[in-house]
């Protein structure tokens, strides 16, 4: 490999990194260039490597929220445990069957997603929740086990869900929403990280750079999604769902 191959790839990491740390959705910039500018490499050698990257802007960002967000502590864990046997599963499972099928569902979800949040002004800008702690632990467990085993085996837009998912289910706003999501999001990349070290198709030279580079763009959009709050990061979240929609809709209707 190059080193402008390089170069670009740790740009495109940088950026995907400042993406997700504000609204998710990083693996729609990192994941199509790395398959464009490493075409000569496996698809699951280039996913597997990605998950580096991916996991440490994840892990800066998630630092930058935990200084200045409340994170509860007790469902995060048990989020991030089930989250973490969700992905695990559903990287074991990408590679035994195609995830194709799945994406007209998905693509039908993100026009939902985003008619609503674009209608809903209100949507994720206070948090409002009734639910019992058994309705919480619920939701928590509905929302581990379907994102992560999401995250694991298709993957782009994984953050972005997890933040709808906070604020529809759980009553989070915008800023907490995306703060509790890095926590749950930092054991998705985990379990899959896990998945491909077993399978052993990690490229370090790659990873390793990507993730310098992605872990620097997790902490400045981490910092300014905390200092623009809960408005700005609607209106970002607005812009990566209408993206996620593009991309889930070229593949739907124009892929062969």
């Amino acid at each position: 490999m190059d080193t402008l191959t390089l170069v670009l790839l740790c740009l495109f990491a940088f950026s995907a990194g400042f993406v997700d740390a504000i609204a998710g959705g990083g693996g729609l910039i990192q994941t199509p260039a790395a398959l464009i500018l490493l075409p000569q490499l496996p698809v699951a050698t280039v996913i597997g490597s990605l998950k580096v990257p991916a996991f440490t802007g994840t892990a800066f960002a998630a630092w930058q929220y935990v200084k200045q967000v409340k994170i509860k502590w007790s469902l995060a864990s048990i989020m991030c445990m089930t989250a973490f046997l969700a992905a695990f599963a559903g990287s074991e499972i990408l590679t035994l069957v195609s995830n194709q099928y799945m994406k007209p569902i998905i693509f039908l979800v993100l026009i939902i997603v985003a008619l609503y949040t674009y209608t809903k002004k209100n949507f994720g800008q206070h948090t409002h929740t009734k639910l019992s702690a058994q309705q919480e632990i619920s939701y928590a467990l509905i929302i581990s086990i379907g994102i992560g085993f999401y995250d694991g085996f298709i993957g782009p837009g994984a953050g972005s869900f997890l933040v709808l998912a906070f604020i529809s289910l759980l009553g989070f706003d915008f800023l907490h929403a995306s703060a509790n999501a890095k926590i749950i999001n930092l054991s998705t990349n985990f379990g899959s990280i896990v998945l491909f070290l077993l399978k052993g198709t990690i490229l370090w030279h790659i990873a390793i750079p990507m993730a310098i580079c992605n872990g620097l763009g997790g902490i400045l959009g981490a910092r300014l999604a905390i200092k623009k709050g809960n408005k700005f990061i609607r209106i970002f979240f607005l812009l990566i769902i209408s993206a996620t929609l593009l991309r889930f809709g070229y593949d739907v209707f124009f892929r062969n």
